[in-house]
């Protein structure tokens, strides 16, 4: 008997040592690691609003895991930059993340959505040419120079975070196109895949440049026809980087007219080529918001290997880096570069577009396009958020009650060199470029920014320019 009560009094002080202990340095998450004076241990993720959306892809972006064991210091840090990265999946319109039932040193995280309208079939109405500028000025306005159709977009089809896309156009071009994209498609939400198709016809073709503006031909009947088909694997290891390979096959025919026009269109005057390419493409993304960002850095790389033959054969590389920068609670300054390669050197028009193209643009510009086999671009943006309105639309969705925007002063210059060795009577090759000017840009939902922009270049031109994204 005696024997036993020392043995429940040796228990009792064993169990007191351990609680006490257990108190003296926090709580123990599952993990067994304790919660030591200044940390938090978050409890919970809790996530409220998606109807749609699958909890685990919101999970996906969060630096705050269930849990976690982090600095009291750098809580709300962890917070806004798990904000940003669910906002930047381009699923929501909006995106709140709270602390709630906060208890000592445990934390239960909220985060509220409000998810986008996903499905739109809608009418496409798109200018054939390469800017609005361009289409406004030089065509003058001209109203047949419009492709059209239905656009159909499944944005978040399944809850995944994945896309269909159906495009039927018609008009001054034609082209079907199909296209579905699943980022990911395993447990570890690490991997996915995009796959499409698309065939068009055009009835006026760019087939060459004269004095860095381009030259079409036009025809009745379609100048150009090609095919494409494409599949790609990703891999996305964390919130930040992303890696994606692609494979695909393009078919393209242009008609003798072409050739007429411009014997070097495609390589060795051939009306038709075939070939296929490879690319692989990584991007590390470290921005408040992708679209318009104002802190932060990104970096962008490719290598693209097109073609199989000594005829379709080039090798493109591209390196392209941002910095965003705040200056104070309401300005920042945006700097960014890029730089691209192509080799071997050919006088082929397919394989000499650069400035001028997609989004590689001097500012102040917009109406040249500059050839070649090598490019470089610098730009410097320093803003300043001048005002934000919010629009009420009466409208009885929580979603879709208010409409923000915020509206941003700019000043900018941007320089550029592109490097060719055929030339011919381009008078902005081989030469450094610079342009500069002010402007106003207009942020909006659904990632939309409009840029009303008054630019000068080294021309002594300058201009007011107008883009959309």
């Amino acid at each position: 008997m005696q024997y036993l009560l020392s043995v429940l009094l040796l228990l009792s002080v064993s169990v007191t040592s351990v609680v006490a202990q257990k108190d003296s340095v926090g709580n123990i998450n599952a993990k067994g690691d304790t919660v030591k004076s200044g940390n938090v241990l978050i409890s919970d993720v809790l996530i409220e609003g998606n109807r749609r959306t699958k909890a685990y892809i919101i999970l996906r972006e969060m630096t705050l895991k269930t849990g976690d064991i982090i600095a009291s210091k750098d809580l709300q840090e962890q917070i806004e930059k798990s904000r940003n990265q669910v906002y930047n999946t381009s699923l929501f319109i909006d995106v709140k993340i709270t602390t709630s039932d906060k208890m000592g040193d445990i934390v239960t995280i909220k985060v509220e959505v409000k998810e986008r309208w996903y499905l739109f079939p809608v009418p496409y109405f798109t200018l054939i040419d390469r800017n609005f500028n361009q289409w406004w000025v030089t065509e003058k306005r001209d109203l047949s120079r419009v492709n059209y159709g239905i656009q159909f977009t499944q944005y978040n089809l399944t809850g995944h975070n994945d896309a269909l896309n159906v495009w039927l156009i018609d008009g001054y071009n034609k082209q079907v196109s199909l296209r579905y994209n699943l980022p990911f498609i395993n447990k570890s939400l690490k991997h996915g895949f995009n796959v499409g198709y698309t065939f068009s016809t055009q009835k006026q073709l760019n087939d060459s440049t004269s004095f860095n503006k381009q030259v079409f031909i036009t025809s009745n009947n379609y100048l150009i026809s090609s095919s494409r088909a494409d599949i790609s694997y990703s891999f996305r290891p964390d919130q930040k980087w992303r890696h994606a390979f692609t494979v695909s096959y393009t078919n393209a025919s242009v008609r003798d007219t072409v050739l007429i026009a411009n014997p070097t269109y495609f390589p060795n005057g051939k009306t038709n080529i075939q070939y296929v390419s490879f690319n692989y493409r990584f991007r590390y993304l470290n921005l408040d918001y992708n679209r318009y960002p104002t802190k932060g850095y990104a970096i962008d790389g490719y290598i693209d290997k097109r073609g199989l033959d000594k005829e379709t054969n080039l090798w493109q590389f591209g390196l392209s880096g941002l910095y965003a920068h705040p200056i104070t609670n309401k300005s920042f300054i945006r700097l960014s570069a890029t730089a691209t390669v192509k080799t071997p050197s050919s006088n082929s028009f397919l394989n000499q577009q650069l400035f001028g193209y997609n989004n590689f643009v001097l500012r102040g510009l917009e109406y040249y396009v500059i050839d070649g086999d090598a490019a470089v671009l610098a730009q410097a943006t320093l803003c300043r958020q001048i005002g934000k309105y919010t629009l009420n639309t009466h409208l009885k969705s929580k979603n879709y009650n208010q409409i923000p925007f915020r509206y941003f002063l700019k000043l900018y210059c941007d320089a550029g060199y592109a490097n060719n060795k055929y030339p011919g009577n381009s008078f902005l090759n081989n030469k450094i470029l610079y342009t500069g000017g002010i402007g106003l840009d207009v942020v909006t939902i659904y990632d939309v920014v409009l840029r009303f922009e008054f630019s000068y270049n080294q021309l002594g031109k300058g201009g007011l320019y107008l883009h959309g994204h």
